[in-house]
């Protein structure tokens, strides 16, 4: 059976989402769109009320007014509000996937750590764009060799960033750093956004560096990243690696690297247009990432299932 959910945030974000669950998931049943205008005011509850989902225009508390019709929210809102909502929530014994930079709960990679963290958690976190896109290419690395430093550089549109993302730079910056190192298993982490103004808009591109010892075998590398560039396609159809990894070493870099080498890993997002532009892919990673967590949580056993639902086995 599928799980009942609500999107909590009407906006680019929220509405994405809903017609990705619209358009390809068996799992889990949209009963509502909650916002904080009236209709004819949201693009996003008009959408909804279009494609004959129901709606609220008084946030939090059309929350508890229909918390009886739904087992899962997507928090599309920003950080502030889900820091404040997070406890109603909880009180309503409702499963919360945050899309915003709250962090209230764990961070979370669908492909990485989900498993880990749905047995005690009823709050996850999807972290960053760019750590939904580049946390999964450190723990390949990283589980096949140490990985002692690892740093990303994420190169997004300009007209894909909103106000929310240029006035959270720094948050971007430090939460994917830290989730570079809390899922991806690097020792220290750092993280670079580039907002490029280029026309036509850019797709999401990235840079990964990670640094492991020389006696590391690329092959094993590759394989797994490989392995992981699948696992991550079965949610987030556009993501493709674009350059397999490479190794420098000092020679290379032009600095000492003791007996470690530098393996560099790029990728590539594109979105699937739903609703957003196809360059928007960081973006569309974190509902798509957002819509996978759901989904494999929703298809567990049932004794297994912490947000209500059933398996279809």
């Amino acid at each position: 059976m599928p799980v009942d959910a609500a999107i909590v945030g009407p906006g680019n974000i929220g509405t994405d989402l809903m017609y990705k669950i619209l358009d390809r998931s068996d799992s889990i049943n949209l009963q509502r769109m909650i916002g904080i205008f009236p209709v004819e005011e949201s693009e996003g509850l008009q959408a909804a009320v279009d494609e004959g989902i129901d709606v609220g225009t008084d946030g939090i508390d059309s929350v508890r007014e229909y918390a009886d019709e739904f087992d899962v929210v997507f928090e599309a809102t920003s950080a502030t509000v889900h820091e404040q909502q997070a406890p109603v929530y909880e009180e309503l014994d409702l499963f919360a996937i945050d899309l915003t930079p709250a962090a209230v709960g764990p961070y979370t990679v669908p492909a990485v750590n989900l498993g880990d963290v749905v047995d005690t958690e009823d709050n996850i976190n999807m972290v960053t764009c760019g750590g939904q896109a580049t946390i999964p290419l450190v723990h390949a690395v990283d589980r096949v060799a140490d990985v002692e430093y690892a740093e990303m550089i994420s190169t997004i549109a300009s007209k894909s960033a909103g106000p929310g993302t240029r006035q959270n730079i720094d948050e971007f910056t430090q939460t994917t750093a830290a989730g570079l190192e809390q899922v991806g298993g690097a020792d220290e982490g750092k993280a670079i956004i580039v907002l490029n103004p280029a026309e036509p808009p850019i797709m999401m591109r990235n840079t990964v560096y990670t640094k492991v010892p020389n006696t590391t075998d690329i092959e094993e590398v590759r394989d797994s990243v490989d392995d992981m560039e699948a696992e991550i396609q079965s949610y987030v159809p556009g993501y493709e690696v674009t350059l397999d990894p490479v190794v420098k070493d000092q020679d290379d870099v032009g600095f000492d690297l003791g007996e470690s080498i530098v393996i560099t890993t790029m990728l590539e997002v594109e979105g699937e247009g739903q609703y957003l532009p196809s360059y928007a892919g960081n973006l569309d990673i974190m509902t798509s990432a957002a819509l996978g967590a759901a989904e494999r949580i929703a298809t567990q056993p049932a004794e297994a299932n912490p947000i209500g639902g059933e398996s279809d086995d």
